[in-house]
């Protein structure tokens, strides 16, 4: 067994890339797990970051992706979830911990980011709970950051991957 592969209760968990082959499992899973609608670049640009992007499967069956791209803004070079999800069945299965360790495995390879970050629905009390296992912590709100969703603010959260200076 790889990194990218994990035994769990009742199956076995992989990674895989995200390919022009299956980018439509992609679509519709997202399509399933969130409220938001992505639009074609997002498809588009997906394909075009390798390693930052993933399916999960569960027993050869997609049921969740991670989606990243590197951010350089403010004199900081920063790792951005887009997305992280998993079918709602799935859930509490370990995959979006495999998922998110892939991504921490990256940052830990690259050597030169600053932090990763993402922003969480405000009332997503599931995906906060989740992120701060990992250290990660509110940084901002974000007011109608949503704009066809309720409530329509986000948190960012960031996890820190530098000393803190003194």
């Amino acid at each position: 067994m790889n990194a990218e592969t994990r035994s769990t209760r009742g199956g076995m968990i992989a990674l895989g890339q995200v390919t022009p082959h299956n980018i439509k499992q992609l679509k519709k899973l997202n399509q399933v797990v969130f409220p938001v609608a992505y639009n074609d670049k997002f498809y588009k640009d997906v394909l075009e970051v390798g390693e930052l992007a993933k399916l999960a499967y569960y027993n050869d069956i997609v049921v969740g992706a991670v989606c990243c791209r590197v951010d350089t803004s403010e004199g900081r070079r920063r790792l951005y979830i887009m997305t992280l999800g998993c079918l709602a069945p799935y859930r509490r299965l370990t995959i979006g911990t495999l998922m998110l360790e892939h991504v921490l495995s990256i940052c830990e390879r690259d050597g030169k980011l600053d932090a990763l970050y993402l922003h969480v629905q405000v009332n997503n009390e599931a995906a906060l709970a989740f992120y701060r296992k990992f250290g990660f912590e509110v940084i901002e709100t974000k007011e109608q950051y949503y704009k066809k969703i309720e409530p329509a603010d986000a948190y960012v959260l960031e996890k820190n991957l530098r000393p803190k200076e003194e």
